[in-house]
């Protein structure tokens, strides 16, 4: 029996936008060719999986069938969900589909997660999947790279079966306590899952017996046309708002970790963002968008849907304009070198893998007083990203406006 997909579907990607509400969620930005939607649908191609359900809602209704369309997936469900609910209801729903066999396994998929090992993760979903039960419940933990407060942890220990069983889940921690739990063999939890369907439905059974009404009668209640399912309103409403997490697995003995050594990303901030380009940017580089200017040189990588990546490079003893912005905020991320940074009135000196904000209007600088070049990549965002949208105040080079 094949595994089928459940790709979750609904985020609004709101820590990369935080300012604005118009821009396109995070799983539909085109990063030149490809979007994590589109990642998403190309994974599941894979032999091993049944065709996919989509729970989203009628805000992305467009975006999804036009990606369904673009990478040619023809047999597909879509649920539409009347208001946000969180992961909970989104995962009980999906899985009450009529069509979907007691016994199948569903992997419980992110629309916004990018996996760069897939074969790992393959090998992996086939190594697993005969240990699942009608009771247990998998999730895909990530080894971390790095301590971080983005993401939430938990612990495992070996069962008496070899399987790692999850003991502790930790939600978001500050940096220090993420050190600390990632000594003590802490992975990320990646939010996404693998079970049976009747699992699935013995736990919200048994542990959100409203949930599990709700939703069922928001199924049943609801109507079916050309593969859409339009959820019941009043029902699927009733649901509180809960992510599978705190429902479900928190409550639960029979959760077991997936541990997994890739490399793997939700792209949730522009650091992560401008990560992934520099690590990909020799696919993203042109010649003709290379310009030199007497501080070093800067390379536009790609322009997006209101916001423009940028790789700098400030040559030993290079001062940058001290300027600001009408129209666009900018993210920095430090690749190389120590650079000062002046911000308003203040300025810091930043380290590799740190970053910057400056927001709209700001005042800012960039100076390396190191005998080695600095390197940072850089977001702009905002409507207007041209170079016409500069103020300057100082300026070495006699560019004073």
């Amino acid at each position: 029996m094949k595994i089928r997909p459940v790709i979750l579907c609904g985020g609004a990607g709101t820590r990369l936008w935080p300012d604005s509400k118009k821009n396109i969620a995070k799983q539909f930005i085109d990063f030149g060719g490809w979007s994590l939607l589109g990642k998403t649908l190309q994974r599941v191609k894979n032999s091993l999986f049944d065709y996919p359900i989509i729970s989203t809602n009628a805000k992305y209704l467009k975006e999804v069938k036009n990606h369904l369309k673009k990478y040619k997936i023809k047999k597909y469900k879509i649920l539409l969900e009347p208001a946000k609910k969180n992961t909970g209801p989104a995962i009980l729903t999906s899985a009450l589909v009529e069509d979907i066999h007691e016994e199948q396994p569903l992997i419980i998929l992110s629309a916004d997660h990018l996996i760069e090992n897939e074969d790992n993760f393959f090998n992996n979903i086939k190594k697993y999947r005969t240990n699942l039960t009608s009771k247990n419940i998998f999730i895909f933990g990530i080894k971390p790279n790095i301590p971080t407060d983005q993401f939430g942890y938990f612990i495992t220990k070996k069962n008496k079966g070899g399987l790692n069983q999850v003991t502790k889940f930790i939600e978001k921690p500050r940096k220090k306590k993420a050190i600390q739990i990632i000594k003590k063999g802490g992975y990320w939890n990646s939010g996404m899952f693998f079970a049976r369907k009747d699992s699935i439905i013995y736990n919200f059974k048994r542990y959100q017996i409203k949930t599990y009404n709700n939703s069922l009668l928001a199924l049943k209640k609801g109507r079916l046309k050309n593969n859409i399912y339009f959820l019941n309103k009043k029902f699927f409403n009733n649901n509180l708002a809960k992510s599978f997490d705190y429902a479900i697995l928190e409550k639960m003995k029979d959760v077991m970790a997936i541990n997994l050594n890739i490399d793997w990303s939700d792209l949730g901030s522009w650091k992560e963002i401008l990560s992934m380009f520099y690590k990909n940017r020799k696919k993203y580089l042109e010649k003709k968008n290379i310009f030199i200017r007497p501080w070093g040189k800067y390379t536009n990588l790609f322009k997006g849907n209101n916001f423009l990546i940028k790789e700098l490079y400030v040559k030993p003893n290079g001062l940058l304009s001290l300027q600001k912005h009408f129209h666009r905020s900018e993210h920095w991320l430090i690749i190389q070198g120590k650079p000062k940074i002046t911000i308003n009135n203040q300025f810091y000196f930043k380290k590799p893998n740190e970053t910057v904000f400056i927001p709209k209007k700001t005042i800012h600088r960039i100076h390396n007083p190191n005998k080695k070049p600095v390197k940072i990549m850089e977001a702009q965002l905002g409507l207007i990203l041209k170079e016409t949208d500069i103020v300057r105040y100082e300026d070495i080079y006699g560019r004073v406006n």
